[in-house]
C-alpha cells in the first residue's frame, strides 16, 4: 500500500506490489538446476543481484553494490519491462538464486507469510538465539507479530505480546502467548519492566 501511494517516494507506474509468492514453474532456463517445470518456488522480496561484489559474496545481496532487483517497481535488468511487476502480476520471471523450493503437501496460503514476515523475524531470533525458557517481547501484533510470536513459541519461549489494541489480546493467547499486555495499562507495563531476555518490535518506524 506504501508503495502504491508513493509513500517511500515516486512509484513508477503502473505498479504491480507483492513479495511473498509462491507459484508454479511454467518454464525454466538452460541453466537451471534447481527446479523443473511444475515444481512449486517461493519468492520473497528480490529477484536478482549481481552476486559478485562485496555484499552479495557475504550473503548480503539486498544491499548489493550494483543494484539489488527487488519483485516490484525494481528497474529490471533482465526482463522485458522497464520495472519488475510482483506477486499479483500474472507471473514473473526470477533468478533460480532468489527462488526456493516448496515441498508438495504444504499449505500454500500458510506457507508465503514466511517468505517476508518470517523470515524477518526468524533472522533475529536465530541470530541471537532464542530458545526454551527466554522471556521474549513481541512489540505489537500485526503480520509481522503474528508470525514473531509463533516462531518464539515454537522455539518453546516464554512469549508476552504488547499491543495497543485491546482486541487482539484473545488473539495473542490463541497463538500461544503467556500474556498480552496493553500500551495504555501503566500498572501491566511496570509489572513486566526488567522481565525479558529479547524483544523484537514489529511496529513501523
Amino acid at each position: 500500500i506504501h508503495a502504491v501511494r508513493s509513500d517511500w517516494g515516486q512509484a513508477r507506474y503502473p505498479i504491480v506490489p507483492g513479495h511473498e509468492m509462491i507459484g508454479r514453474v511454467l518454464a525454466a532456463g538452460n541453466a537451471v538446476t534447481k527446479f523443473k517445470v511444475g515444481d512449486i518456488a517461493g519468492v520473497g522480496c528480490m529477484v536478482d543481484s549481481c552476486r559478485v561484489c562485496e555484499n552479495c559474496q557475504a550473503d548480503r545481496e539486498q544491499v548489493c553494490l550494483n543494484g539489488t532487483t527487488f519483485t516490484y517497481d525494481s528497474p529490471d535488468k533482465r526482463g522485458t519491462a522497464p520495472v519488475t511487476y510482483g506477486g499479483y502480476s500474472d507471473k514473473i520471471v526470477v533468478t533460480e538464486h532468489f527462488a526456493i523450493r516448496i515441498p508438495p503437501g504444504v499449505d500454500l496460503a500458510a506457507t508465503a507469510p514466511l517468505l517476508c514476515a518470517g523470515i524477518t523475524t526468524f533472522s533475529p531470533m536465530q541470530h541471537w538465539r532464542v530458545e526454551g525458557g527466554q522471556r521474549v517481547g513481541v512489540i505489537g501484533l500485526g503480520g509481522l507479530g503474528h508470525m514473531a510470536v509463533k516462531l518464539a513459541v515454537a522455539r518453546k519461549a516464554d512469549v508476552t505480546i504488547f499491543t495497543t489494541t485491546p482486541g487482539k489480546v484473545a488473539d495473542a493467547k490463541l497463538l500461544g502467548t503467556r500474556e498480552a499486555v496493553l500500551w495504555n495499562d501503566e500498572a501491566a507495563m511496570r509489572r513486566v519492566a526488567k522481565r525479558f531476555d529479547f524483544l523484537i518490535s514489529t511496529l513501523p518506524e
